[in-house]
């Protein structure tokens, strides 16, 4: 056993993932068959696939991360819906992150994406007859928040109604469990969708100002996947999110202290496998509780 492995499963085994994680310097997929083993923000991936970086209505972008795996499910979702997007011939898909090779804790970024089935959409799409961004071009493009958080209003030289579209797009895909956006985004939804039916999946969250994130249920391949807690009844266009809002609005101009990052759960102990490359065993280990919205 390599040092580096070693060290590697005496992380899995503990709880917080802390800086140099080794999920992070995996470099490759995991050889077995496909299997999201754990909850979204304490996972692991086995089997997970490539997406490509450059497809039909899409391109990857900061490839240097090497995030750009998931469950063949989310991999297949993310190529239909870059084909549907040219279809329509709305442009190209910007992709943000998926997960990494055999998903696992991050070391910056996310504390979900974990286990294959959470996706990044930017609120950007480019012209379809332009050819795909340079490798410079993917690392170094800017992405944009389409809020103006201090007016509590999106902004109109950045947001465009497409988003809405493209939004409602992967809402409506069946696989689709939640899509989280920046609580200005949600309400700007409940205030301009006339059908609002298909609002029910889209949750407001902190953050996701520049982007939506997309996540998938748990796939039938895999009985160790661990669900979240069905979508609260309604659109969820009401006073509570109208409320914080305002919230947002009003603490825009006052400085906040970052605070300390909370401590990450376990990972199930078939991670341990995972990681190292091996079959997951089959014995359950033990999983995350979710949390209601992520």
């Amino acid at each position: 056993m390599t040092r580096t492995l070693a060290a590697a499963l005496l992380v899995v085994a503990g709880t917080p993932a802390l800086a140099g994680s080794p999920w992070g310097q995996v470099r490759d997929t995991h050889p077995g068959p496909p299997e999201v083993i754990g909850g979204y923000a304490a996972g692991c991936l086995a089997g997970g696939a490539t997406l490509p970086l450059v497809g039909e209505g899409y391109q990857v972008m900061r490839p240097s991360r090497n995030r750009y795996y998931g469950h063949p499910r989310l991999v297949g979702f993310v190529k239909g819906l870059g084909r549907e997007v040219s279809r329509r011939a709305w442009g190209r898909v910007l992709v943000g992150d998926l997960a990494q090779p055999r998903g696992g804790p991050m070391d910056n970024g996310h504390r979900s994406h974990q286990s294959g089935l959470d996706v990044d959409i930017w609120f950007r799409l480019l012209p379809s007859a332009s050819p795909p961004l340079s490798r410079e071009e993917t690392e170094e493009t800017p992405m944009l928040s389409v809020v103006q958080v201090g007016e509590g209003a999106l902004d109109g030289d950045r947001w465009a109604p497409r988003y809405a579209a493209l939004i409602r797009l992967a809402a409506e895909n069946p696989q689709v469990e939640r899509i989280f956006v920046h609580p200005v985004i949600k309400q700007t939804l409940c205030q301009t969708e006339r059908d609002r039916d298909w609002l029910q999946k889209v949750r407001p969250y902190w953050g996701h100002d520049a982007h939506f994130h997309v996540r998938l249920a748990c796939p039938p391949d895999s009985p160790r996947c661990t669900a979240q807690d069905p979508a609260p009844p309604g659109d969820g266009c009401d006073e509570g999110l109208d409320r914080w809002v305002e919230e947002l609005r009003l603490a825009a101009s006052i400085p906040k202290p970052t605070p300390p990052p909370a401590p990450r759960p376990a990972l199930p102990s078939a991670c341990k496998a995972v990681l190292a490359g091996r079959p997951a065993p089959t014995t359950l280990g033990a999983v995350e509780t979710p949390t209601r919205l992520r």
